[in-house]
């Protein structure tokens, strides 16, 4: 069973096209707590200041190349892969996410863009699998502007029945918080009441985040937030505190996914610096508490920036 397991790495699946239009950064912008104020207002606002948010192109996976809304479970069914059995979409955990800004989007994309997928890991336990698949954004002319790690934890599925663990490629991982030391930065935001409505029309249509009789099932006590959205409320977070809010200065993003929150509830961002970061970028390790709970919705937090120098400690 090992070697069927084993055909999973490197698997690659079909391209996928992808495109959007400048309708999509805004609902994007939206959807990840930009509100009417002057810092956010190059979010949402087309002037010559417009820009997209960094972390846009993490709901491409969902969105695809359509306007149109989605099926959830059809969008997760995916493709026969070797040795992988059907994947149960009511089972699946967001485990962690991060992004690898390459190259600044254009506002529009026109034709021809891909979302190119393999899986570069696997671990099995008597719990579940978790799965590891990176993913690049490329333009017609095969340049990348992003590569994208995303890990998913399927709940009770089982491969070869035992523990196995191989990985080939992953993302960087978060250095520990400085211990005895205060944040260099805390970011305070909000989320509405209404934030998984105007997320969900990026293209992540999960019943989840809006009927409250699935997430009563799931365990959760009623609807919860996007973490995707979670996701880009703390990289806006980052953007406003440490890169004097310049898209272009978010290098590199990355969380796991720890606890649930609600539509609703408040969050703090809590930013470390940790040293320098590749290519002259600074590393900063972060968490997201949720204010409701104290619990962090957002752990292991890891970005390379290039800091301004406004950003003073």
């Amino acid at each position: 069973m090992a070697a069927e397991i084993s055909k999973l790495i490197g698997y690659e699946l079909p391209d996928r096209p992808v495109t959007w239009f400048k309708r999509d950064l805004i609902l994007y912008a939206l959807g990840v707590g930009a509100k009417n104020t002057e810092d956010d207002l190059p979010f949402f606002i087309v002037d010559p200041n417009f820009a997209a948010l960094p972390t846009y192109p993490v709901v491409l996976t969902f969105k695809g190349d359509s306007q149109e809304l989605n099926l959830f479970a059809d969008r997760m069914k995916g493709d026969n892969i070797p040795g992988m059995p059907r994947v149960d979409p009511n089972r699946i955990v967001h485990g962690s996410q991060s992004i690898e800004v390459l190259k600044a989007l254009p506002l529009v994309s026109g034709s021809g863009w891909k979302w190119k997928t393999r899986y570069t890991g696997i671990s099995e336990n008597k719990t579940g699998v978790v799965l590891t698949a990176e993913s690049t954004l490329v333009d017609p002319e095969n340049v990348a502007y992003a590569k994208l790690y995303s890990s998913s934890f399927n709940i009770g599925m089982k491969i070869a029945g035992d523990k196995f663990n191989k990985t080939i490629a992953g993302p960087p991982q978060a250095k520990p918080i400085p211990e005895n030391k205060k944040p260099d930065w805390v970011y305070k935001d909000e989320t509405s009441t209404h934030q998984a409505l105007i997320f969900r029309l990026s293209g992540d249509y999960n019943p989840l985040h809006i009927d409250p009789a699935i997430g009563q099932a799931a365990g959760f006590g009623g609807v919860i937030l996007h973490g995707l959205s979670t996701f880009g409320f703390a990289a806006r977070g980052l953007l406003k505190t440490v890169c004097s809010n310049k898209p272009e200065a978010l290098k590199l993003f990355g969380v796991r996914f720890t606890s649930p929150i609600k539509p609703g509830d408040a969050l703090e961002t809590q930013i470390w610096e940790v040293g320098p970061g590749p290519n002259g970028t600074t590393e900063v390790t972060f968490v997201t508490k949720n204010l409701r709970t104290g619990k962090n919705a957002l752990g292991g937090g890891i970005a390379y920036i290039v800091k301004s120098p406004s950003a003073k400690l």
